[in-house]
């Protein structure tokens, strides 16, 4: 595990169904993006900073349906 300022960092797995690895590693080898993980990070961080940014439910929602759309909620 990689090491920040004398303190490892902590990682979790999570699952994403194999279609949508497969599509997602496909797309990426054109990114700067050197893996999935790389690019699931991106787009969860992305996703909650968009979360806090917007407060009402329905907004929240269209976020939540985007996740669900790349298999992550």
């Amino acid at each position: 595990m990689a090491k920040t300022m004398g303190t490892k960092r902590k990682y979790t797995t999570i699952t994403i169904p194999a279609p949508l690895f497969q599509k997602i590693q496909a797309m990426i080898k054109t990114t700067g993006f050197s893996s999935v993980s790389d690019y699931a990070t991106y787009v969860l961080r992305e996703t909650m900073s968009e979360m806090a940014m917007k407060g009402s439910k329905s907004e929240k929602e269209g976020v939540l349906n985007k996740l669900r759309a790349l298999g992550y909620a």
